[in-house]
């Protein structure tokens, strides 16, 4: 188990303490599952929207841009979750409901999302291509139906957001700590769980069917599946309503001092680097096997997904025993093993040249991300200045994945197109003219991973209070 020696309890006099519903007994595994259910939910989402479904559609709508593109529209959502949540986090730690702190929340960003994702399908339903642009920026603000999909796609953004800031807090809430570990192992076997079935349901079983078939496939997984959750639960209310928040002093608690509360911070920052290196490479799969692996562009959704299918396999596998594990030898062992796996394997894609090279480079990056992912939501809970002001922290804490994003993606897609692109004339008359972007941008993204990776497991060294 974890033992944490400076953690101490600041702040939130105005908010009463909540005794977990679970008093101190041991949560089953149908109790653990009704908890993760909603990083299914979400993670459906992010599997087909990410990985499948925008990277054809920007292609789509904006082929002579489409990586920095890409990078910008995944760059300007990420800023929409990095506020987001600092302000529903709060918001949900005063809720006085009768359903708890968290449920309410959960459930109005939820309704919001879908609305994002019904404005997405008829935005990209009713947009033509952006073609004769002189600049990525020209190629977005020319063109009304590319905009009213950026909209559509920061809704989305802002309902999944209330809802994941709320769901944050919930089991710092809900579960006994010596407990913690397990229950960050069942949330990243629901999330490698939701994002593998999003990738294949997007790609695979809906291939061929219209992207509003798919957009209405998504919705009603992400409602179904988020209401197990939501009613399957349990959570004790409020004994009473808490004031109204302050936003100037509220504002101003978000900053976590660094030297008050050092292991916080450095656990903050080696997440920081983590998140940066996974996401500069995560929007841009699909390009890259088309690029460099050579895999047809009318092929890449299912090959993608393959790929995909054998990073979530292993690091279910090894996400399941790391957080077991963790409780028992400690965090930090866990990740300095699994960072150090995932920078080498980062750097070994660069080399790589087949699909088959791309499938054995993943299983083994998916075996180091699972266990770094196991450990990461417990480190998280384990440094918390305050249980009081559980998800307005994890909240600050959940900065440290969005605010990478925000960053990383506009920086992987100006990498990837200053490396240049080859041109290939179309196989037949009157067809279409091929860019492909080079494997020198793509070095340069996949260094950049290894680096971020590497510091991620050397700077988690700083943190004293956590085995």
């Amino acid at each position: 188990m974890a033992a944490v020696t400076n953690r101490t309890e600041p702040a939130s006099t105005d908010i009463p303490s909540v005794p977990s519903p679970y008093g101190d007994r041991t949560i089953t595994t149908g109790q653990h599952l009704r908890i993760a259910a909603y990083w299914f939910a979400t993670n459906f989402l992010w599997g087909a929207l990410l990985l499948v479904m925008l990277p054809g559609q920007i292609r789509a709508m904006n082929p002579d841009y489409r990586a920095e593109a890409l990078g910008i529209l995944t760059g300007a959502s990420a800023i929409v979750a990095l506020v987001v949540p600092l302000l529903a986090g709060a918001l949900s730690d005063r809720c006085a409901h009768r359903w708890g702190r968290r449920r309410p929340y959960m459930a109005v960003g939820l309704t919001i999302n879908v609305i994002g994702l019904l404005g997405m399908a008829l935005a990209y339903a009713t947009t033509k291509p952006s073609v004769g642009a002189t600049s990525v920026l020209n190629s977005i603000l020319g063109n009304p139906g590319v905009l009213l999909f950026f909209l559509g796609y920061m809704v989305v953004q802002l309902g999944n957001n209330i809802t994941s800031a709320a769901y944050m807090g919930v089991i710092p809430d809900v579960v006994p700590e010596n407990q913690r570990g397990t229950a960050s192992g069942f949330m990243a076997l629901m999330s490698q769980a939701g994002t593998l079935f999003g990738a294949i349901g997007s790609a695979v079983l809906l291939k061929g069917a219209s992207e509003t078939a798919k957009y209405a496939m998504l919705g009603v997984v992400l409602v179904v599946v988020a209401l197990v959750t939501i009613f399957g639960m349990k959570e004790n209310p409020l004994p009473f309503a808490p004031p109204k928040i302050q936003w100037g002093p509220y504002l101003r608690s978000l900053w976590i001092d660094p030297k008050k509360y050092p292991d916080f911070a450095w656990v903050w920052i080696t997440r920081a680097l983590v998140m940066l290196g996974f996401y500069a490479v995560l929007p841009f799969i699909n390009y890259y096997l088309v690029d460099v692996i050579n895999v047809p562009q009318d092929q890449v959704g299912e090959k993608a997904t393959m790929v995909l299918g054998i990073i979530l396999i292993a690091s279910t596998i090894s996400g399941l025993l790391g957080g077991k594990l963790s409780d028992r030898i400690g965090r930090k062992r866990v990740v300095y093993v699994s960072n150090v796996m995932i920078a080498v394997m980062a750097l070994s894609f660069i080399f790589c040249r087949s699909l088959v090279d791309v499938l054995i480079a993943g299983s083994i990056f998916g075996l180091g991300y699972g266990a770094y992912i196991s450990v990461d939501y417990a480190l998280g809970t384990d440094v918390l200045p305050s249980k009081n002001d559980a998800a307005k922290e994890m909240a600050v804490w959940h900065v440290a994945m969005t605010l990478p994003q925000s960053i990383a993606a506009p920086v992987a897609g100006y990498l990837i197109a200053i490396g240049g692109q080859t041109v290939l004339p179309p196989l037949e008359k009157g067809g279409e003219v091929i860019k492909h972007y080079t494997i020198t941008g793509y070095a340069a993204v996949f260094i950049l991973c290894a680096v971020c990776f590497a510091l991620g497991a050397y700077l988690l060294k700083n943190v004293r209070g956590v085995k």
